[in-house]
């Protein structure tokens, strides 16, 4: 039982990292260069702040717990 618990933890928490990575940049639209370069579709601007422990805590805790659980729960 417990086991599937930590899973769960664990699948979750990735789940919610994923979802923080990806939810709250822009869509990707095409844009127009001008040195006459095909149009990409990457977004202006990304970075690296998704991976930001302010946005990633909760997906983080979540793994942890669920390894706590099902390293410590016989």
């Amino acid at each position: 039982m417990f086991v599937l618990i930590s899973a769960a933890c664990i699948v979750l928490g990735v789940l919610l990292l994923c979802w923080e990575a990806l939810a709250r940049r822009p869509l990707s639209r095409p844009r127009t260069s001008d040195d006459g370069a095909p149009p990409t579709l990457e977004p202006k601007g990304q970075g690296l702040g998704f991976l930001g422990p302010t946005r990633n805590w909760a997906g983080v805790s979540l793994i942890a717990a669920g390894m706590i659980i099902f390293l410590l729960v016989p």
